[in-house]
């Protein structure tokens, strides 16, 4: 699928979109459409799904648009559909004050799923930044998620990277704590 006319980036908007991108499943259909179309049947497959239970995800994903059938063929009389993303990546609204956030869910529920005896590099830092310093690691950050990206050969095997950087909310001692 050329990439050239795929946007860059859909923004989600709708309750219809947010319950869509929710869910577990469909995160993980849409990670196997995220570099090559496929079919449901190869969707299932990777997935790890029956047919019938991934063609009702992949229809809950396409009518909130964030994936569309790119091509048509027609194999022994039916027509096979092939789904791809409809952006490079997803942006979710901010979840707010104590939202959950769906995306940083996901993706301990995929680390927590890949294989146990595979490469991970797993960190958090507590750092103390100024305001520039704060902005300047952020772009840092997503120019590197970027310039990876570019690089991403779809015949290699999949990784995710994930990155949350983040002003946590202040520690509030109770009255009978001291410093």
């Amino acid at each position: 699928m050329p990439t050239d006319d795929v946007p860059e980036t859909f923004h989600v908007t709708t309750d219809e979109q947010l319950r869509a991108v929710s869910n577990l499943t469909r995160h993980r259909i849409m990670a196997v459409l995220r570099f090559e179309p496929a079919t449901i049947t190869q969707i299932a497959e990777r997935v790890g799904l029956a047919k019938g239970s991934s063609s009702y995800h992949v229809r809950l994903l396409e009518r909130a648009g964030l994936v569309k059938v790119v091509r048509t063929r027609k194999v022994r009389g039916v027509m096979e559909r092939y789904y791809a993303m409809a952006a490079r990546s997803i942006e979710l609204p901010d979840p707010g004050d104590g939202g959950p956030d769906v995306l940083m869910r996901h993706a301990v529920a995929d680390l927590e799923a890949s294989p146990a005896g595979g490469e991970r590099h797993v960190r958090m830092a507590h750092l103390r930044l100024t305001d520039e310093q704060f902005a300047e690691l952020g772009a840092r950050l997503h120019a590197l998620a970027d310039e990876y990206r570019e690089l991403s050969d779809p015949s290699l095997p999949d990784t995710s990277l994930v990155f949350a950087l983040f002003q946590p909310a202040p520690v509030r001692q109770s009255e009978g704590e001291t410093k």
